[in-house]
C-alpha cells in the first residue's frame, strides 16, 4: 500500500494493482544515475568553519535596534552548497542587519568536505540524513552519529530562531519552490518572501522530521516560523542567484535589511501535498522523465509502474512535486499536490 501524507485526498488512491507480466517476474538491473554536470565550484568556507566565539560554522551578526532573530541554514545536505555560496557571499560583503540578529549556519561541514565532482551525490551526508532528525526524542536520546552530534551542537541557535529559512536545492530538474510545512505560519513566511512564487504545504517525511518540522516552528501557538527553499538544480548558477534573491527578500521583509522600491510581485501559487508515493519495489519506473512542478491535467493519467502496481493521478490538475527519477526501494518517488483551498487549518 502507498504511503500518504495526512489530510483528505481529493479522489481515488494513486496506486492500483496491475496484472503481472512475464518481464515483471524477472530481476531488474539497477538504474544507474546519469552523470550530473557541476557548474558551480564549492565555496571556500575555511574562514567561517572555525570557532567565532560560539559554535564553529555559525556566524552571528547583531543589529543596533531590537528585532527578530533570523536564522539561515545551509549544508543540511553536504552536496547542496548553493545556499552556502550565498551565505559566504553575504559574509564577504560584511552585511550587517539594521535590527535584530542574523545567524548564518553551515550545518554539515563534514559532509561538505567529502564533496567530489566526479560523484557529487555521495556527500549528501556522512552517516544519516541530517534533515530527518529534528524531534526532541531523537535529539535527547543516547544514539550518536556525525549528523546527530552536529544537530545537537547547533540546536541552541535553532531554539532561539524567530524566523528560519533552510536553503536547499534539487537533484532532478524542477521549478523552484518554497516548502512551507504544515503550519499557517510557514505559509505566511513563504508568501512574505514572495519569490519563488510556488509555495507547497506538506506534512513532512515518514522517515523523520525535517528542521522546519521541529517543535520550535510547528508547536501550536509558537510565534516562530520556518520554511525550506528548494531553489533549483544542485549545481547550477541560476540556483545560486535564485537563493540569493530569496535570502535578501527575506532579510528585507523581516526588517534586517532596508526595504527596496521594487514593484510588487504577483500573488503566490499555493499547493498542498495530498499523497506521498513511495517506491515499494526496485522496479519503480516513471513512464517519462517528469519535471518537478509539472501539472497533469487529467485524472487517472499513468505516471509510473511500481512492480505490479500502476501509479496514476488521483484528481485533475495534479502537480508533481520534486519527482525522484531513480528512486530506491523505500524512497519517496514523488509527491502529489493540489491547489490549496482558502483558510487551510494547521495540521494537528
Amino acid at each position: 500500500m502507498m504511503s500518504c501524507g495526512s489530510g483528505a485526498r481529493l479522489g481515488r488512491s494513486p496506486r492500483t494493482r496491475g496484472r503481472p507480466t512475464f518481464l515483471e517476474t524477472l530481476p531488474t538491473p539497477p538504474q544507474p544515475l546519469p552523470r550530473f554536470a557541476v557548474n558551480i565550484a564549492p565555496p571556500d568556507l575555511s574562514p567561517w568553519l572555525m570557532d567565532h566565539g560560539g559554535i564553529p560554522g555559525i556566524i552571528h551578526r547583531e543589529g543596533a535596534q531590537p528585532g527578530p532573530h533570523v536564522v539561515l541554514t545551509s549544508l543540511i545536505h553536504g552536496n547542496e552548497y548553493a545556499g552556502a555560496v550565498v551565505l559566504d557571499r553575504l559574509l564577504r560583503e560584511d552585511i550587517r542587519p539594521a535590527r535584530g540578529r542574523l545567524s548564518l549556519v553551515f550545518a554539515n561541514p563534514q559532509a561538505f568536505a567529502r564533496f567530489d565532482p566526479d560523484n557529487p551525490v555521495a556527500s549528501r551526508f556522512v552517516e544519516e540524513d541530517m534533515n530527518r532528525l529534528w524531534c526532541r526524542q531523537v535529539l535527547s536520546g543516547p544514539r550518536r552519529s556525525v549528523e546527530l552530534d552536529r544537530a545537537r551542537a547547533i540546536l541552541p541557535v535553532i531554539e532561539s530562531a524567530d524566523i528560519l529559512m533552510d536553503l536547499h536545492s534539487m537533484l532532478w530538474p524542477g521549478t523552484p519552490l518554497i516548502l512551507a510545512g504544515r503550519m499557517e505560519s510557514g505559509r505566511r513566511l513563504a508568501a512574505m518572501i514572495g519569490d519563488p512564487r510556488l509555495i507547497v504545504s506538506d506534512h513532512g517525511h515518514q522517515s523523520g522530521p525535517r528542521l522546519i518540522d521541529f517543535e520550535r516552528f510547528s508547536a501550536p501557538g509558537s510565534p516562530a516560523a520556518a520554511c525550506l527553499l528548494e531553489a533549483g538544480a544542485h549545481w547550477n548558477k541560476d540556483t545560486v542567484e535564485a537563493t540569493d534573491h530569496a535570502v535578501r527578500a527575506l532579510l528585507r521583509h523581516s526588517g534586517l535589511l532596508p526595504a527596496d522600491e521594487a514593484a510588487p510581485l504577483p500573488p503566490p501559487r499555493h499547493m498542498m501535498v495530498t499523497d506521498i508515493v513511495t517506491a515499494q519495489t526496485p522496479r519503480f519506473r516513471f513512464v517519462r522523465p517528469f519535471r518537478g512542478g509539472e501539472v497533469i491535467r487529467r485524472r487517472g493519467t499513468l505516471l509510473a509502474q511500481d512492480g505490479l502496481d500502476e501509479i496514476r493521478t488521483p484528481y485533475p490538475d495534479c502537480m508533481l512535486v520534486m519527482p525522484n527519477l531513480r528512486p530506491g526501494l523505500g524512497q519517496t518517488a514523488v509527491r502529489l499536490a493540489t491547489v490549496v483551498p482558502d483558510n487551510v487549518p494547521d495540521a494537528p
